[in-house]
């Protein structure tokens, strides 16, 4: 495939001189001579070919370039901004070099697990090889469009929406965070390479669950959540029944047999471990009444 050749065309101005002065010699020949048939055709020639350079004037504007085609045959691409004249043969195409946000729709798709989520990315790209995307598709920023949904569906197909469990370490859509992004603007890079397109930053911009099991998913969330703080609860209020033991016994402030312990440490448990404020009750007798 051919790449991209950059030109530099002769100024504009000059092209602008050509034309006042062969308007001008048109205008007085025929003005001058027009009882001679060379004084006519001589001014009609002139005025001609005055108005046939006007197409050959291209004004090019900062992050602008222009494909140069000569009747099927790509001659080059103009990348400098200014005024130019160029063979009024040429067909100009121009492209727009700057850079460019695409705010895709969350589309719906299924992760690696099979759950239905609602999934969009920003991009930011712009046009590198001017030919590639002049000739190598039909409509690139259609074709990015495209492509960046494909992209999009593939890395949800690879990585899962989240962790249910706390000891996984796998890699998620949802906690992947500049790791995901990096492999969807790989991904992007590798597809649209084909028409010159340049992928300067993509990163996922939305991200949920689908309307339909959105519900379920936050409850059991919300469940593994309460799950994960009663066992960090349940170690806390471990360790200080543990503390409060040894220290009793170590200080020797009450003698507890096995009994006894068992009691101290049910109530303790209970009151480390409720989610409500403990209420006391005085016991005036003893364990045994």
């Amino acid at each position: 495939m051919e790449k991209d050749r950059v030109v530099s065309p002769s100024g504009g101005y000059a092209g602008i001189a050509v034309f006042i002065l062969l308007l001008a010699i048109g205008i007085v020949s025929l003005a001058l001579y027009n009882q001679l048939v060379v004084g006519i055709v001589v001014g009609i020639l002139c005025m001609v070919l005055a108005f046939f350079a006007l197409p050959g004037l291209l004004v090019l504007n900062p992050n602008e370039a222009s494909v140069l085609i000569l009747f099927g045959a790509y001659k080059g691409t103009v990348k400098t901004n200014g005024f130019y004249w160029l063979n009024p043969f040429y067909v100009k195409k121009k492209v727009s070099l700057r850079a460019r946000n695409l705010t895709s729709d969350p589309l719906k798709v299924n992760d690696k697990l099979g759950n239905p989520i609602m999934i969009g990315i920003v991009l930011v790209w712009k046009v590198e090889d001017t030919y590639k995307a002049a000739f190598a598709v039909d409509d690139y920023a259609h074709f990015v469009q495209i492509q960046s949904e494909s992209a999009v569906r593939k890395l949800a197909g690879h990585y899962a929406y989240d962790n249910f469990d706390d000891e996984q370490t796998e890699i998620t859509l949802r906690s992947g965070g500049e790791e995901v992004n990096h492999v969807l603007e790989k991904e992007l890079a590798e597809r649209l390479h084909i028409a010159g397109i340049n992928v300067i930053e993509a990163r996922i911009a939305h991200l949920a669950y689908s309307p339909e099991i959105a519900g379920a998913m936050l409850r059991r969330q919300q469940a593994t959540a309460v799950v994960a703080a009663r066992t960090k609860i349940v170690e806390g209020a471990v360790s200080m029944v543990d503390l409060a033991l040894h220290k009793l016994s170590d200080k020797k402030i009450v003698d507890l047999d096995e009994e006894r312990k068992a009691t101290m440490v049910s109530n303790l448990m209970v009151v480390l471990c409720s989610d409500k404020d403990a209420t006391p009750v005085v016991n005036t007798g003893t364990l045994y009444q």
